[in-house]
């Protein structure tokens, strides 16, 4: 039975009046010495709360889909099955912008169906990606536009959007719990928002409950290639697509913020642009940052730090949101620093670090992006 959906929150609200109705029945009845009478009667209250608490854990689950599966909730799942020295191969600077050479590169047709769970909407699709260069494996969740199977559109190539969750945070979340795609349709189909493809992989690698970064940290994890190189491979080789940086761009929340920021400065060859919704520049405001732990990763996965450093500002623009004390010091400082052509806009919000401030928010971002890479006719 899986952690998200109907059937085990309805398994959970069931427990709850039998765990009461055992214990009733048989507080009366516990025979035996006083000490295990007692023991015997905390027990039952005990399972009681036990099924309380555990009922409202799978509600607020499903309704923010923080964990989306029981390998996340337990911390079993390891999704890294190598980690080669990408560096090596690719160049700091993250090398040739994937798609460029097919000379050298063989293109691998996914399978993909949907995605299961009820919480999402049916026309997204899911794969189970193999990474070939970053060693890593998880699934990759893809949206297409309503104008994908369009006759009117079979010529075209459509720009694309990584979407990054938050730490924890499951690759459904955008999809079930900011209803990215139920938002942006009827936009898409007035012409208000571009056609943008949404593709929402695993950012959720490591199986000991540690926050990637969404970086390559030698000996540990290859996150930051696995984002923006084997996915987004992995979309160039089964859509129609454009792998011009110009057409593409990743956004994040929270953790998936942070990570918006920093993969949009790293890469300007492969995004265009980068929306940071209440997100942070220094790694280490998430406690179980992997790259918070190393003072030069801690350095060089600062977003502020990568623009600060850059030879030449990047031809990138960022959407930063966030409230006092959530983000929003982090985006005055990247527009502060932020030199032509970079731009940075900021948007000053108000409420909880939460879903109810960022679903609302989606119309309007996709808007500004819409701005940034407009629908091609």
């Amino acid at each position: 039975m899986q952690l998200t959906g109907t059937p085990f929150l309805i398994l959970t609200i069931i427990l709850v009046p039998i765990s009461i109705a055992v214990a009733l029945l048989l507080w009366s009845r516990v025979r035996g010495p006083q000490p295990v009478q007692v023991l015997s009667r905390i027990v039952m209250l005990l399972f009681c709360q036990i099924t309380a608490v555990t009922t409202v854990f799978v509600m607020v689950n499903n309704a923010n889909l923080i964990y989306g599966s029981w390998d996340d909730l337990l911390g079993t799942g390891n999704h890294v099955r190598a980690v080669p020295n990408v560096q090596a191969d690719t160049g700091a600077s993250g090398g040739p912008t994937p798609g460029s050479d097919t000379k050298q590169h063989t293109k691998v047709v996914q399978h993909f169906k949907p995605v299961g769970d009820p919480k999402v909407p049916n026309d997204v699709q899911t794969t189970d990606l193999k990474g070939a260069v970053s060693g890593v494996d998880g699934e990759v969740l893809v949206w297409l536009p309503p104008q994908y199977n369009d006759p009117a559109y079979k010529d075209k190539n459509f720009p694309v959007v990584e979407l990054l969750p938050g730490w924890p945070g499951s690759s459904k979340t955008w999809f079930g719990t900011l209803r990215v795609s139920e938002q942006l349709k009827p936009m898409m189909q007035s012409g208000q928002v571009s056609p943008f493809i949404l593709v929402s992989p695993r950012t959720n690698l490591l199986g000991d409950s540690t926050d990637t970064g969404c970086a390559d940290v030698p000996g540990k994890v290859n996150a930051d290639t696995w984002l923006s190189k084997d996915v987004r491979q992995m979309v160039l080789d089964n859509f129609r697509v454009d792998a011009s940086a110009d057409r593409w761009a990743v956004a994040g929340y929270s953790a998936g913020a942070h990570c918006a920021a920093k993969l949009a400065l790293e890469h300007p060859d492969l995004y265009r642009a980068g929306v940071s919704l209440s997100g942070y520049n220094d790694p280490g405001a998430e406690a179980q940052s992997l790259t918070a732990k190393d003072p030069h990763l801690r350095e060089i996965s600062n977003p502020l730090n990568i623009l600060k450093s850059a030879k030449t500002p990047p031809k990138t623009a960022l959407y930063v949101s966030g409230n006092k004390g959530d983000g929003l010091e982090g985006g005055e400082a990247l527009k502060a620093a932020a030199k032509a052509p970079t731009t940075v806009t900021v948007q000053e919000t108000t409420g909880a670090h939460s879903s109810d401030v960022w679903k609302p928010m989606v119309p309007g971002v996709f808007t500004w992006l819409t701005g940034i890479i407009p629908a091609q006719h």
